[in-house]
């Protein structure tokens, strides 16, 4: 696991500054490489090696447990697996493993597909990783190293989709892209929490 600082000292506006009362963690997931949005706005990447086959779901799995002890997240919002994608097998075992930790750790998750996530943060459905980059440094002057894939960059919008959804929003963003996060699939326990911001 490697955890990069990749926000510059300065470049968050005071809007991106975290509301007090509710701290979201984003979650990219993926086998090879998986995104993970802090609830301070700081991102880093757990990545794993092919040849240790399975046992990378252990590897990602103890890195989630940490950050979750850590961080004390109230909400995670994960990127749900996108649908008939011939890919989404190998990321469900993923999936299964953090959503048993979140469950464990107490912690109410959100699910946001990649088509939404896109349209919220770049008004685009299938944005490349190169477009989503660039609406998070024009909404909050974040920018990512050592993200590739991008996987950083996608945790980060994670996160600011719930502050978003859950009506404590870090950035400014057209009404018609925020109208997007509705589709956001929510618990009851969350909707019951945050009513107002909420796509109850």
């Amino acid at each position: 696991m490697t955890i990069p600082g990749l926000i510059a000292p300065g470049a968050l506006a005071p809007a991106a500054v975290a509301p007090v009362g509710l701290r979201v963690i984003g979650l990219d997931l993926s086998l090879t490489s998986t995104g993970v949005c802090l609830p301070d706005g700081s991102t880093f990447r757990i990545k794993t090696r092919a040849k240790d086959g399975d046992r990378r779901l252990l590897q990602i799995r103890t890195a989630i447990r940490a950050a979750l002890f850590e961080h004390e997240p109230d909400v995670a919002v994960v990127e749900d697996l996108p649908k008939h994608a011939m890919a989404a097998g190998i990321t469900a075992h993923v999936h299964g493993v953090v959503k048993c930790e979140l469950l464990d750790a107490g912690v109410p998750y959100g699910l946001v597909v990649p088509a939404t996530l896109k349209s919220y943060a770049a008004d685009h459905g299938t944005a490349d990783k190169v477009r989503m980059a660039a609406a998070a440094y024009l909404a909050a002057g974040v920018e990512f190293a050592d993200d590739k894939g991008g996987d950083q960059c996608d945790a980060w919008w994670l996160r600011a989709a719930g502050h978003d959804a859950l009506g404590a929003p870090l950035v400014a963003m057209p009404q018609a892209q925020r109208d997007r996060l509705s589709k956001i699939k929510w618990p009851d326990e969350i909707l019951q929490r945050y009513p107002v911001g909420s796509p109850a």
